[in-house]
């Protein structure tokens, strides 16, 4: 694909005032991530936003690199040339925040400002690849020897998240039918592992928040590591489990517009 063309992943652009906003779900979940954060962000902001690749609406490629973070930072800048813009600001969820947050560290001069929720991949540390890997790996064999099954089967499939709010779930689980399970494989294989950013958020230069949820307790000390490590971060902690910006909309909205807003006038 040449640098002219746009990126190949799904994406919606809404209404809203201010610069554009990317905004990128996690694993599983889809462009329905952020129903409930739309209205709200739209005061200050264009939101526009995108489905990873075998999620949603999106394609599945074959190439490994496309399903790679780096390959994910290429996409996200075609999507910025193609709206037009110079800067805008970003915001991730769980998986997607490791991708956003690698993007201001691969181009921080595009970046106004970022928000983004509890990661458990971008902040873990140098062991957790080694860790986690042999699990990815057999859930990825899974879901390309068992196909929809088994992506049915996964303890993170929205059906099971009592906590999120009706209309929320619903959509959720709308879109949880469209995805791939060979896409979704492959980012089992080739994006999670290679989501942790390591030393490297000692490097950021762009003003970032975190809205965090204080009841995931295993994100707790990634959290810490983020606090201790990364330049120019505030938090906001909110009572939340991992879904932070459906479980408490009204503050997810509240902390990433004032944010956001006060990001602009810098």
């Amino acid at each position: 694909m040449s640098a002219e063309e746009g990126p190949r992943f799904h994406y919606d652009v809404h209404d809203g005032d201010g610069p554009y906003a990317l905004l990128v779900h996690g694993a599983l979940s889809s462009r329905s991530q952020w129903l409930s954060n739309l209205e709200a962000l739209g005061a200050v902001c264009r939101p526009v936003v995108v489905e990873l690749y075998g999620h949603g609406r999106s394609p599945s490629p074959e190439e490994p690199f496309a399903y790679s973070p780096a390959g994910y930072v290429d996409e996200f800048e075609r999507l910025r040339r193609t709206l037009g813009v110079e800067r805008w600001l970003v915001c991730g969820y769980s998986l997607g925040a490791a991708l956003t947050v690698r993007y201001a560290l691969d181009r921080p001069e595009r970046v106004i400002a970022q928000a983004f929720t509890n990661s458990m991949s971008a902040f873990a540390d140098r062991a957790w690849r080694e860790r986690v890997s042999p699990s990815l790996e057999a859930v990825a064999r899974a879901l390309e020897e068992e196909g929809r099954s088994a992506l049915e089967s996964l303890p993170i499939n929205p059906s099971r998240g009592r906590r999120l709010p009706a209309a929320a779930r619903e959509a959720l689980i709308a879109d949880y039918r469209l995805h791939d399970p060979c896409g979704i494989a492959r980012t089992f294989r080739h994006t999670v592992p290679g989501s942790p950013l390591g030393d490297r958020i000692s490097e950021n230069r762009v003003p970032a928040l975190l809205v965090a949820g204080r009841r995931e307790a295993a994100f707790l000390p990634h959290r810490r590591r983020a606090e201790q490590s990364m330049p120019a971060l505030a938090v906001v902690e909110l009572d939340t489990g991992h879904a932070v910006n459906i479980e408490d909309a009204g503050g997810f909205n509240a902390a990433v517009t004032r944010f956001f807003a006060d990001a602009e006038k810098r």
